[in-house]
């Protein structure tokens, strides 16, 4: 069934949002679901048809889609990480590069029968991975230690230096440059390094002096950094070929770590725009594929995926971070992740058709072969890599850990409350008092501002899920959550209640705040003077025989109850106005005053002494 262009513009959006969203429900990497939608739309149902929808302008659209998701990757890396993975990365994306171009070359030769030279052009292509795949796999996986660093950087730079190997190989290809490969490779090298990187540069330069002088309104800023990014790619492209990749990737760092100017509303739009046209043009990927090509997919393509992931990969990557400290844990998983994207498909389905041209008949076999190994790969490292992170203990299938902002005296409590049922919990306060009794307690501290530049890559996340802003400041609670939101989710982020809020006047918007923690009364005065007038965080272990019903009879509406941890050991904050029943075998933390509680046990007498041993509290500080 063939749809008119309105429609079939309307089916990819569609089955992109859907993708992105099912991945989400079902905590699967929602690339795994785009290619899958594309692949039904497309060569199955036939109701999608990019060439024809697009026509010429296809290889443009993803082109410029391509150079505003590095551009956006880009923006997301801060050079202070390369104190630590600088070495290994450098190594990575030159050493390791030349390693899987020499092995997939090789591999392609004698597994798939391709000739030296289209050999030779394929493993070159194949050296990229690209943040298309690798940035959704990330934060879906979310690892922790210097391989999200190392990972995300290689994701990035390796497109722009993958796509010069790519049209070096070509060129020598075409045109049989075999005698002056190598000048001739550093010659083309050097130019787009050049060329990129002093566009990137003064592209970066010249929208941060329009930005700090107020030559573009607010609302039309995000729209000028795109036109600019657009602009500077194309223009790199005119003088050297290829060159636009490494361009915008440069502007988008080098936009990044200046202090001149906040970028926080292009970083915004950018990731928003993102997630768009990664999942737009994945579903115009994956239904660009004729059923007929996959007949050129035989066992010696599926053998060639088989030694990229299982020999490649892991030669390049242990060639790269020899010596480099790292653990081998950690060079274990880096040689568990390379997923190819949207670069590859770009630049190869360029080249095929230029050499198809020029009469290489074996050319068409490329398109078919870069796309299987795309799906290979993201399917074996989209199904396996979150595992294989988890089982080297670099990441945490469902991290229920708390980052609580203030160490106040009762922050300290709940945080030992929380710890003792075995959940993470880390500390962040500017007080040094504060943080001295929190370290004296057992509890893991970070001293510094939340809101430092710095404090994101001096604090260890890891399983960590959820952010508790507990602050005196409702202002600064507000602003801690707005910062990590695009880390956890706004589902993730929490705050005590501003002053005001039970009687709805808090003074704060609340479209800017987290989720408003345990009662609306509950603020930070509030929940101080219940610590400091006796009242104790305590946890309960409920049972048929002491019920949530029970506690409230017991405690009475004093006792404000904090989280609730189910049996799997799954940890949920109380928000306001939430229903709350907690089930027999589930644990609670509540805030307990502990002179009615004292009143209750004499009333219940005897009979509930046993009910009563079931409760444990953390105590008080001395």
């Amino acid at each position: 069934m063939r749809l008119d262009p309105f429609l079939m513009l309307a089916v990819i959006i569609l089955l992109g949002a859907l993708a992105q969203w099912l991945g989400w429900l079902m905590r699967l990497p929602s690339i795994l679901l785009l290619l899958f939608f594309g692949f039904l739309a497309g060569p199955i149902a036939g109701v999608v048809q990019p060439d024809e929808l697009f026509g010429p302008l296809l290889q443009p659209f993803v082109a410029i889609s391509v150079a505003m998701i590095l551009f956006e990757g880009g923006l997301s890396l801060n050079v202070a990480e390369l104190r630590r993975v600088g070495g290994s990365l450098l190594a990575l994306v030159t050493l390791g590069a030349l390693v899987t171009w020499a092995l997939a070359a090789v591999a392609a030769y004698w597994l798939i029968g391709l000739s030296l030279d289209l050999s030779v052009l394929l493993g070159a292509i194949l050296t990229v991975t690209g943040p298309t795949v690798v940035l959704p796999l990330l934060q879906h996986i979310r690892p922790v230690g210097s391989v999200n660093a190392i990972l995300k950087w290689e994701g990035i730079i390796i497109d722009p230096i993958g796509a010069v190997l790519a049209v070096i190989a070509f060129e020598i290809v075409s045109e049989g440059r075999y005698e002056h490969a190598a000048s001739h490779a550093a010659l083309a090298a050097g130019q787009t390094l050049l060329i990129g990187s002093a566009l990137g540069l003064m592209g970066a330069a010249g929208l941060a002096v329009a930005i700090r002088r107020f030559w573009v309104p607010d609302h039309l800023l995000t729209l000028i950094a795109a036109m600019v990014v657009i602009g500077v790619f194309a223009g790199s492209n005119l003088l050297q070929h290829e060159s636009g990749l490494m361009a915008v990737t440069v502007m988008g760092i080098a936009l990044a770590n200046q202090r001149f100017v906040d970028i926080r509303h292009i970083l915004a739009f950018k990731e928003n725009l993102r997630v768009f046209l990664l999942s737009t043009v994945f579903v115009l990927l994956s239904a660009r594929l004729q059923l007929g090509d996959l007949k050129s997919v035989g066992l010696g393509t599926v053998a060639f995926i088989v030694v990229l992931i299982l020999v490649v990969r892991p030669a390049s990557v242990f060639a790269s971070t020899l010596g480099s400290g790292l653990a081998w844990r950690e060079r274990a998983f880096l040689a568990w992740m390379a997923p190819r994207g949207i670069v590859a498909a770009a630049v190869t389905s360029v080249f095929a058709l230029a050499l198809e041209e020029r009469g290489l008949a074996q050319a068409r076999l490329l398109p078919p072969i870069v796309f299987s190994t795309i799906v290979g790969t993201v399917l074996v490292y989209g199904l396996t890599s979150g595992r294989v992170a988890r089982f080297l203990g670099l990441a945490d299938s469902n991290p229920q850990g708390l980052l609580i902002v203030g160490a106040a005296y009762f922050a300290r409590e709940i945080a030992l409350a929380v710890k003792s049922c075995g959940v993470r919990v880390l500390l962040v306060d500017t007080n040094r008092d504060n943080i001295a009794s929190a370290r004296m307690a057992g509890l893991s501290v970070h001293f510094g501002s939340i809101l430092a530049e710095d404090t994101l890559q001096k604090i260890d996340l890891a399983g960590i899920g959820r952010v508790l802003a507990l602050t005196s400041n409702d202002e600064v609670n507000t602003l801690a959550t707005q910062r990590f939101a695009h880390l956890f989710g706004r589902a993730g982020l929490f705050q005590v209640p501003p002053k005001g809020s039970e009687s709805g006047k808090s003074g704060i918007d609340s479209h800017l705040h987290g989720r408003l923690l345990f009662r609306k009364d509950a603020t930070f005065a509030r929940l101080c003077a219940l610590v400091d007038g006796g009242a104790k965080v305590r946890t309960t272990k409920l049972s048929s025989e002491f019920n949530y019903d029970a506690f409230r009879a017991r405690h009475g509406d004093s006792a404000l109850t904090l989280f609730v941890i189910t049996e799997a050991g799954r940890l949920s904050p109380i928000v306001c106005n939430e229903k709350l029943d907690p089930h027999p075998g589930q644990t609670i933390i509540s805030l307990v005053e502990s002179t009615e509680t004292r009143a209750n046990e004499i009333k219940s007498g005897a009979q509930s002494s046993a009910a009563a041993s079931s409760e444990g509290g953390t105590g008080s500080f001395p």
